[in-house]
């Protein structure tokens, strides 16, 4: 279609001592294409491996073990870099601090189909606020900070860097994203239809019920799910909540609606779940089997809980990327950040940035090259 946007985006989130919190690593880099995960990689595997089955069978192992070395060396320099930053705005190592770095490239189809470069980002976040970002048309650092300052004076003073940066995420990036568009090409235009569910759970008084109608297991995320009472669809006036499209585990997504209802209703409740991709259009009618009331669950409620546990990929996810958030308030189109493209760079040289580490990235990985912040 033409018209359509496509991006490429990587981010990398480090925390200056490990977190004790199931799930969270002191580092983790993960790569997305179009807002979903194609690669990832934490410090507790220390190894990057793809998320998509079509980056596994495309991609040598070569792509994979450069990677792998690549976000090793990056996990080394977020960890350097922490303690300069730490130094640098007298904090305590006994705090816990955030590093992050996001960067990608967007482009749009043209009339025929070719994608063309539209923007490219490439930030760094610290403790949840901006740290620095590159301006792209003007080739010079942005520091919306005093403690970016010396960063953004040492930097723009290596053209070799400048002319890098802006060369990846124009063409290298956007070279990219082709490539990873036209492996993928297959699987996204594959559609799967949605699996759906109606059943009740105990809502905080005992006359109360939660009715709920949970599509799962559907791709793409583009979905219409009504819950239906004797024939009327019910909104939001009605009560019917919704917690959106979220993603499972294994690259499909979710939905759930819920409306809190009486335990003796005799109304008949229909889920009507729409998913054009697939063709599919499914009416499911509840069935008034109800929660008990002594306390044990019922066999379909272990069941919607068991699909509410894939949440927990998706909450990961979220906790990694919430800075970036604040650039939607801003005004900039959130499309899950992530940093530049290609992972081939070992440690900036920590005297004189990237003197060795410009070459940009091969085409056996992933990610771009790096500077150091003092």
């Amino acid at each position: 279609m033409n018209g359509e946007k496509h991006s490429l985006t990587y981010i990398y989130t480090a925390f200056s001592k490990p977190v004790e919190l199931p799930g969270i690593h002191e580092f983790t880099a993960m790569g997305l294409l179009d807002n979903r995960m194609i690669d990832y990689y934490d410090s507790s595997e220390q190894k990057k491996i793809p998320k998509q089955k079509w980056m596994k069978e495309r991609l040598l192992q070569e792509y994979w073990d450069k990677g792998t070395q690549s976000r090793q060396s990056k996990q080394q320099w977020f960890k350097v870099n922490i303690d300069i930053l730490m130094n640098r705005m007298r904090q305590t190592p006994n705090e816990t601090h955030v590093l992050q770095w996001m960067h990608g490239c967007e482009g749009e189809e043209d009339e025929n189909g070719n994608l063309q470069f539209e923007r490219g980002m490439d930030m760094y976040n610290y403790d949840g606020d901006d740290f620095l970002s590159f301006d792209d048309e003007n080739q010079v650092w942005v520091a919306p900070t005093d403690a970016a300052v010396p960063t953004k004076r040492k930097w723009d003073e290596v053209t070799a860097l400048r002319d890098y940066t802006k060369g990846y995420l124009e063409k290298e990036c956007m070279e990219w994203l082709n490539t990873f568009l036209t492996y993928s090409k297959q699987q996204l235009k594959n559609a799967s239809p949605p699996e759906v569910h109606v059943f009740t759970t105990k809502a905080k008084e005992s006359l109360i019920v939660v009715l709920t109608c949970l599509a799962t297991g559907f791709y793409p995320k583009e979905i219409t799910l009504n819950i239906i009472r004797n024939g009327r669809i019910l909104n939001h006036e009605d009560g019917v909540m919704s917690f959106g499209v979220r993603p499972n585990h294994d690259d499909t997504f979710q939905r759930r609606d819920y409306v809190e209802i009486l335990r003796s209703d005799s109304s008949e409740y229909t889920c009507e779940v729409i998913h054009e991709a697939s063709n599919i259009r499914v009416k499911k009618t509840w069935d008034h089997r109800l929660p008990p009331l002594d306390g044990k669950l019922s066999t379909i409620y272990v069941s919607a809980a068991a699909s509410a546990a894939s949440f927990v990929f998706a909450l990961i996810l979220l906790v990694s990327i919430v800075f970036f958030k604040r650039h939607e308030r801003k005004g900039i189109r959130n499309i899950y950040f992530l940093p530049k493209n290609p992972d081939f760079v070992s440690i900036p040289d920590k005297e004189f940035p990237l003197t060795k580490e410009i070459k940009g990235s091969s085409v056996d990985s992933n990610d771009s090259a790096i500077s150091g912040c003092d």
